[in-house]
């Protein structure tokens, strides 16, 4: 009788963000969470805000890019953001006073950088690229910035990178099916450990908020929970902790691990699903999909983030040239 009275989670939507003129590819949350960044097909990256209960464009960062700007990341300090692009450049904008004024443009890839990065200290980026490479950028004070290192290993088009929440350790994924996590030792980057459990390319991957877990999603329509494992000499290893498939009709583009221990999901199946945890400490991990929301996107979801601060606002990015807000009830 108690089962059959507990509501159903949902996803609300709370707002449509519409300006774009082309797709929409991805969607970042200022760390205090009070702005959105968005970029796309159109070149233009977008911030928006609230305004009482409205959302609207507050600003633009425009004409840094001859094509279609990937994805964006914003600096942890708050005070930079940084644009991959299509045009095989990257772009930062850095905060002064009210607007953003772009500061500087990273060039060296031979083509389409596809991902950008900040770590938590905010002095390193990385950013990965079709030509297969990953590339580790240094920041000094004067918002100067320097290649610290080029790291070879993946076979195709590196899709995404991101940082460990609390390490210095990177993860990048790749049309080469595999994950790659790449350290530091005296002085240079070099490959720690490569992930293969997908069977076509891994679209994204995320954290879990304390870093002992990554998740990862893909061309073959299956999430993938990694888990840290020690091994006999004391390394770090990352094992396939549990497999979800079965849910998504298509590929799955996009996947965010919320600070509530949420995981969400966009799909080329143009719907948004929602996982949780049903396992316990000490238990093999175990997720179930306890939300779908078809049609979140007229055309294929590209981008799933959670708000930093408030665990139960989701924004996505899609096909249709739209940004959607989203306020999960569970």
């Amino acid at each position: 009788q108690t089962e059959a009275l507990r509501i159903m989670p949902q996803l609300r939507q709370i707002a449509t963000l519409k300006g774009h003129t082309d797709r929409v590819w991805n969607v970042a949350w200022s760390p205090n969470g009070n702005l959105l960044a968005t970029s796309g097909g159109d070149k233009i990256v977008r911030l928006w805000g609230q305004v009482g209960d409205k959302w609207v464009c507050k600003a633009f960062l425009e004409e840094s890019h001859q094509r279609t700007i990937r994805r964006v990341d914003w600096s942890p300090c708050g005070k930079y953001i940084a644009c991959a692009s299509f045009d095989s450049t990257s772009s930062i904008w850095k905060k002064t006073s009210e607007e953003f004024e772009n500061i500087a443009t990273l060039e060296g890839h031979e083509n389409e950088v596809k991902g950008i990065a900040w770590h938590s200290s905010g002095s390193l980026l990385a950013t990965c690229s079709r030509d297969k490479s990953v590339w580790i950028w240094e920041m000094d004070s004067d918002s100067e910035f320097e290649c610290v290192s080029v790291l070879h290993g993946h076979t195709q088009d590196v899709k995404m990178v991101t940082w460990h929440p609390n390490r210095e350790v990177l993860a990048s994924c790749s049309y080469d099916d595999s994950i790659r996590m790449w350290k530091e030792s005296e002085d240079d980057w070099f490959c720690s450990d490569i992930l293969t459990g997908h069977t076509s390319t891994v679209w994204e991957i995320s954290f879990d908020p304390t870093g002992r877990r990554l998740v990862s999603c893909g061309d073959d329509k299956t999430v993938i929970i990694w888990k840290e494992v020690e091994d006999e000499d004391g390394d770090f290893k990352w094992k396939n902790a549990c497999t979800l498939s079965g849910e998504h009709r298509r590929t799955i583009y996009t996947i965010d691990w919320s600070k509530a221990n949420v995981i969400a999901t966009g799909s080329g199946d143009d719907s948004i699903r929602i996982f949780e945890e049903r396992s316990k400490e000490g238990e093999e991990v175990s997720f179930i999909c306890v939300l779908t929301k078809e049609k979140a996107h007229a055309a294929d979801v590209n981008c799933v983030r959670w708000h930093p601060t408030n665990p139960r606002l989701l924004a996505s990015a899609g096909d249709d040239n739209l940004v959607n807000i989203y306020e999960y009830i569970d």
